[in-house]
């Protein structure tokens, strides 16, 4: 049998080389483009049986590197080393291949890798790792992936992978791009951590700030110059005849967290405030007429403020809605959003009334309780962490129960020193945008990183030296060596 003819090096390069007119945007002129599969190659792993895993290193035994693994570091599975398996070392480069994760790109690991990933086979001598590293997170690689038409489940093989098409500069161009990459991700990393610096002493000084306006401390002074004020049982009673009820339960069960000034009065907050009260019937309200719906997303966690109301008809959200009416407090109940802090004062309503997601509960104030309060309290991370602890139902899908706000006990204090922590807190609220101008920034930095990495492979990023030998140069040597 005839041995099989073996290419040219001008027919190998026809097969590496990307066309000038299908090459996704120009690169500078000692550059080239080729396809994946021309010098790049993936390898599979090894799937051991689980049966084998162990959670600590042992004599005989080898780090299993699984997908989990690009999450956190956490995650450590040690199997028996055996010749038969795929294994990486630092210097490698991993793909993940199937699910959530397919794409995401990991180096730094040493050990065995499971199928789930695939290891990147490509020319040391010829590829700087820090360069491809980074040039498999832009788009240029993710975006064709993305692409790929198999489902995330079934992954990605190494024929899926033959048509996209990546820059190569001259290889000392590819160590500069690297290290320029890696000296401005430094500062973005550092001006990220200010970032979460900042946030977090805002957050703590807020915080601090709150404990103190409900313990009295912040009108501590106002106290001292206002003699003549109702005191909190005074507007307790009159609450109760608003609400045309009585406190049955003995005041003596309250056991209180902490002291609050002489005129204050510890109560449960179901018995101040309505709490998801009965729907108000609608006069004169036609199917056709629009009317305000709130769904979750309109609620900004960080600012607390009601972004992009949506208008509907009201025989669209009549029925299977949360309804609520001007100066209603929204707080929402379910995991996430609970804890992130959706909760917002439903303002501007059409015709005074709305409707949103059922996954609200809605607080009603009266005349005798301030209702931002009442708002700044349900805002509180001291408030949303304990509601977290009395969450009920199934993972993923726990709710604070309306029983958690009937029974919450509150320092209610009298209605004008109310108005005055509320003065105050408005105030001092005003830094807390400040910080969502920050977080805003924080966002901002991240898209500076991939316009960094778009740069770098565009050649733009003002490292390419001319004088390099031209890349194609570099192509024939690997061409040659494989």
């Amino acid at each position: 049998m005839s041995k099989k003819k073996q290419k040219s090096m001008e027919e190998l390069l026809e097969e590496a080389l990307v066309p000038e007119e299908e090459q996704p945007y120009q690169v500078p002129e000692n550059w080239t483009y080729f396809y994946f599969t021309s010098i790049l190659d993936i390898q599979g792993g090894t799937q051991p049986p689980k049966s084998q895993f162990i959670n600590e290193p042992k004599e005989g035994y080898i780090r299993l590197v699984q997908i989990r693994d690009f999450a956190s570091d956490n995650y450590l599975t040690y199997i028996p080393y055996t010749s038969k398996l795929r294994l990486i070392e630092e210097e490698d480069i991993l793909i993940a291949r199937y699910g959530a994760s397919i794409g995401r790109i990991l180096t730094g690991l040493s050990g065995a890798y499971n199928v789930a990933l695939a290891k990147v086979v490509y020319p040391k001598e010829h590829i700087f790792r820090k360069y491809l590293y980074w040039l498999l997170q832009t788009e240029h690689f993710q975006g064709p992936l993305k692409m790929i038409s198999r489902s995330a489940q079934a992954g990605f093989n190494k024929n899926d992978l033959s048509n996209i098409k990546l820059p190569l500069p001259p290889y000392n161009e590819q160590k500069r791009i690297a290290e320029k990459i890696e000296r401005l991700f430094g500062k973005i990393d550092e001006a990220k951590r200010l970032i979460e610096e900042v946030k977090g002493s805002f957050e703590l000084r807020w915080e601090s700030i709150l404990d103190k306006a409900f313990r009295g401390e912040l009108t501590k002074k106002w106290r001292s110059k206002s003699s003549i004020i109702k005191s909190a049982d005074d507007i307790f009673k009159e609450i109760q005849n608003v609400y045309k009820k009585k406190n049955k339960r003995d005041e003596y069960e309250i056991n209180p967290p902490f002291p609050i000034p002489q005129n204050w009065r510890w109560v449960r907050l179901g018995d101040i405030v309505d709490i998801n009260p009965a729907r108000k019937k609608l006069e004169d309200i036609e199917d056709i007429q629009s009317c305000s719906f709130i769904p979750m997303p309109s609620v900004n966690d960080k600012t607390g403020e009601i972004e992009n109301p949506e208008i509907r008809k009201y025989a669209e959200v009549k029925k299977g809605y949360t309804f609520f009416l001007e100066n209603d407090i929204l707080f929402a109940k379910i995991t996430p959003c609970m804890e992130n802090g959706k909760t917002a004062i439903a303002h501007n309503l059409i015709n005074g009334f709305g409707f949103g997601s059922t996954e609200f509960h809605v607080i009603r104030t009266n005349p005798y309780i301030n209702t931002k309060l009442i708002y700044y309290l349900l805002r509180s991370k001291k408030f949303r962490m304990e509601a977290k602890k009395e969450m009920t139902g199934a993972v993923g899908q726990q709710r604070v129960p309306k029983s958690f706000l009937e029974n919450y006990l509150f320092p209610l204090p009298p209605k004008a020193e109310q108005d005055k922590i509320v003065e105050l807190l408005d105030h001092l609220h005003v830094k807390e945008v400040e910080i969502s101008k920050i977080e805003a920034l924080e966002g901002e930095i991240d898209s500076l990183r991939q316009s960094i990495l778009n740069k770098a492979f565009r050649g733009e990023l003002g490292t390419n030296d001319l004088t390099d030998k031209h890349a194609i140069e570099l192509l024939k040597e690997v061409l040659k060596s494989k």
